[in-house]
C-alpha cells in the first residue's frame, strides 16, 4: 500500500505581515529564508542523536495544549541548542511560556510568535527512560 513517508513542507497563513512574520522566524529561530520567501529544513543538517523523526499527532477539540494560542495547530521545530536558543530569545525580549523542561525524548520549551501562535521548541534526544532528569 502506497503511505505517507513524512512532513514535506508546513504551511500556514499569518494574520498580519507574512514577510514580517516570516522576518520574525529567520531573526529569532535561525531559519534561513530563501529568495521565494520560505525556508527549507533539510535533515543532513540535524545532528541530534535520535537520527531524524517527525512526530505527528492529532489532539482532541477542547484540547489546551496549544493555549494561549487559538490556532487549532502547534507546529514542533527541532533545535540543536534550546539552553542558547533560549538565552538568544529572552535576551531579544521574546517571552518564554514554559520550559525547558526534560523528558525521555529530550528537552522542549515554548513561545508565541508575533501572530499569537504557540511554538514548541524541541532539542530532540533518543527516546531513553533516564533522560527524563537530564
Amino acid at each position: 500500500m502506497a503511505k505517507v513517508t513524512g512532513i514535506g513542507g508546513v504551511f500556514f497563513k499569518s494574520t498580519g505581515d507574512p514577510a514580517a512574520l516570516a522576518a520574525w522566524y529567520e531573526k529569532h529561530l535561525g531559519m534561513t529564508l530563501e529568495p521565494w520567501g520560505g525556508a527549507i529544513l533539510k535533515w543532513p543538517d540535524d545532528r541530534a542523536d535520535d537520527k531524524g523523526l517527525t512526530v505527528w499527532t492529532v489532539a482532541e477539540r477542547d484540547t489546551e495544549w496549544f493555549a494561549p494560542s487559538s490556532a487549532p495547530f502547534m507546529i514542533n521545530y527541532r533545535v540543536d541548542d534550546l539552553g542558547a536558543l533560549l538565552a538568544n530569545l529572552t535576551a531579544a525580549g521574546v517571552a518564554v511560556l514554559k520550559g525547558p523542561e526534560s523528558h525521555e525524548n529530550g528537552k522542549f520549551a515554548w513561545i508565541v510568535d508575533p501572530d499569537g501562535n504557540k511554538v514548541e521548541l524541541w532539542e530532540p534526544k533518543a527516546w531513553d527512560e533516564k533522560n527524563k532528569t537530564a
